[in-house]
Protein backbone atom coordinates (compact mmCIF):
# COMPACT_ATOMS: atom_id res chain seq x y z
CA UNK A 1 0.00 0.00 0.00
CA UNK A 2 1.63 3.17 -1.07
CA UNK A 3 -0.99 5.79 -0.32
CA UNK A 4 -2.74 6.32 2.98
CA UNK A 5 -6.53 6.22 2.79
CA UNK A 6 -8.48 9.42 3.33
CA UNK A 7 -9.54 9.99 6.92
CA UNK A 8 -12.24 12.06 8.59
CA UNK A 9 -11.98 13.53 12.11
CA UNK A 10 -14.58 15.45 14.08
CA UNK A 11 -13.72 19.00 15.05
CA UNK A 12 -14.33 18.10 18.70
CA UNK A 13 -11.95 15.12 18.56
CA UNK A 14 -9.36 17.24 16.75
CA UNK A 15 -9.55 19.97 19.40
CA UNK A 16 -9.18 17.46 22.24
CA UNK A 17 -6.37 15.50 20.56
CA UNK A 18 -4.40 18.64 19.71
CA UNK A 19 -4.71 19.85 23.32
CA UNK A 20 -3.44 16.46 24.51
CA UNK A 21 -0.54 16.53 22.03
CA UNK A 22 0.51 19.97 23.27
CA UNK A 23 0.90 18.66 26.83
CA UNK A 24 4.55 18.14 27.87
CA UNK A 25 3.88 14.49 28.73
CA UNK A 26 3.05 13.66 25.09
CA UNK A 27 4.59 16.39 22.94
CA UNK A 28 7.77 14.58 21.88
CA UNK A 29 6.64 10.96 21.91
CA UNK A 30 7.04 9.09 18.61
CA UNK A 31 3.34 8.20 18.70
CA UNK A 32 2.41 11.86 19.08
CA UNK A 33 4.52 12.87 16.09
CA UNK A 34 2.94 10.15 13.93
CA UNK A 35 -0.54 11.16 15.09
CA UNK A 36 0.12 14.81 14.22
CA UNK A 37 1.04 13.68 10.69
CA UNK A 38 -2.24 11.76 10.42
CA UNK A 39 -4.29 14.70 11.68
CA UNK A 40 -2.62 17.06 9.20
CA UNK A 41 -4.13 15.12 6.30
CA UNK A 42 -7.60 14.63 7.81
CA UNK A 43 -10.85 16.11 6.56
CA UNK A 44 -12.52 17.78 9.56
CA UNK A 45 -16.29 17.73 10.10
CA UNK A 46 -18.55 19.01 12.85
CA UNK A 47 -19.62 16.15 15.16
CA UNK A 48 -23.23 16.43 14.00
CA UNK A 49 -22.09 15.92 10.38
CA UNK A 50 -19.93 12.86 11.11
CA UNK A 51 -20.99 9.82 9.03
CA UNK A 52 -21.77 6.83 11.25
CA UNK A 53 -19.28 4.60 9.41
CA UNK A 54 -16.20 6.56 10.58
CA UNK A 55 -14.00 5.59 13.56
CA UNK A 56 -13.95 8.48 16.03
CA UNK A 57 -12.63 8.78 19.57
CA UNK A 58 -14.38 6.39 21.97
CA UNK A 59 -15.76 4.33 19.08
CA UNK A 60 -15.97 0.56 19.56
CA UNK A 61 -14.83 -1.22 16.42
CA UNK A 62 -13.90 -4.57 14.97
CA UNK A 63 -10.61 -4.46 13.06
CA UNK A 64 -8.96 -7.33 11.20
CA UNK A 65 -5.23 -7.80 10.67
CA UNK A 66 -5.18 -8.78 6.99
CA UNK A 67 -1.73 -10.33 7.32
CA UNK A 68 -2.83 -13.08 9.70
CA UNK A 69 -6.64 -12.85 9.89
CA UNK A 70 -6.73 -11.96 13.58
CA UNK A 71 -9.79 -9.89 14.54
CA UNK A 72 -9.74 -7.35 17.34
CA UNK A 73 -12.61 -5.66 19.17
CA UNK A 74 -11.18 -2.29 20.16
CA UNK A 75 -12.29 0.94 21.76
CA UNK A 76 -10.27 3.97 20.64
CA UNK A 77 -9.44 6.06 23.72
CA UNK A 78 -7.17 8.78 25.06
CA UNK A 79 -3.95 7.56 26.72
CA UNK A 80 -5.28 7.95 30.27
CA UNK A 81 -8.10 5.48 29.51
CA UNK A 82 -6.00 2.87 27.70
CA UNK A 83 -6.18 -0.73 28.93
CA UNK A 84 -4.92 -3.36 26.52
CA UNK A 85 -6.49 -6.22 28.46
CA UNK A 86 -9.91 -4.58 28.08
CA UNK A 87 -9.39 -3.73 24.40
CA UNK A 88 -9.11 0.02 25.06
CA UNK A 89 -6.39 1.24 22.71
CA UNK A 90 -4.71 4.62 23.01
CA UNK A 91 -4.90 6.93 20.03
CA UNK A 92 -1.12 7.29 20.52
CA UNK A 93 -0.54 3.55 19.95
CA UNK A 94 0.25 2.55 16.35
CA UNK A 95 -3.03 0.68 15.96
CA UNK A 96 -4.97 3.58 17.50
CA UNK A 97 -3.49 6.14 15.13
CA UNK A 98 -4.06 3.71 12.26
CA UNK A 99 -7.81 3.36 12.77
CA UNK A 100 -8.70 6.95 13.71
CA UNK A 101 -10.80 8.45 10.93
CA UNK A 102 -11.12 5.29 8.85
CA UNK A 103 -14.44 4.18 7.42
CA UNK A 104 -15.83 0.66 7.51
CA UNK A 105 -14.06 -1.35 4.82
CA UNK A 106 -10.99 0.89 4.63
CA UNK A 107 -7.54 -0.52 5.25
CA UNK A 108 -4.43 1.10 6.64
CA UNK A 109 -0.87 -0.13 6.83
CA UNK A 110 0.99 0.92 9.96
CA UNK A 111 4.46 0.20 11.40
CA UNK A 112 4.57 -1.98 14.50
CA UNK A 113 7.34 -2.55 17.03
CA UNK A 114 10.04 -4.83 15.66
CA UNK A 115 9.75 -3.51 12.11
CA UNK A 116 6.62 -5.43 11.10
CA UNK A 117 3.93 -3.54 9.20
CA UNK A 118 0.35 -4.35 10.12
CA UNK A 119 -2.41 -4.04 7.53
CA UNK A 120 -5.70 -3.38 9.29
CA UNK A 121 -9.22 -3.26 7.90
CA UNK A 122 -12.14 -1.78 9.83
CA UNK A 123 -14.92 -4.37 9.55
CA UNK A 124 -17.56 -2.89 11.86
CA UNK A 125 -18.32 0.01 14.17
CA UNK A 126 -20.37 -1.22 17.11
CA UNK A 127 -20.63 2.21 18.76
CA UNK A 128 -19.77 5.73 17.67
CA UNK A 129 -20.39 8.62 20.11
CA UNK A 130 -21.49 11.02 17.37
CA UNK A 131 -24.10 8.59 16.03
CA UNK A 132 -25.34 7.92 19.58
CA UNK A 133 -25.49 11.63 20.46
CA UNK A 134 -22.85 11.17 23.20
CA UNK A 135 -20.74 14.22 22.43
CA UNK A 136 -19.76 14.87 26.05
CA UNK A 137 -17.17 12.05 26.03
Amino acid sequence: MSASPPIVVSSLDLERIEAMLDAPAYRDQAGAIALRDELARADVLAPAQMPNDVVTMNSRVRAVDLDNGDAYDLTLVYPRDADGDAGRVSVLAPVGSAILGLRIGQTMQWPMPGGRRMTLRVDAIHYQPEAAGDLHR
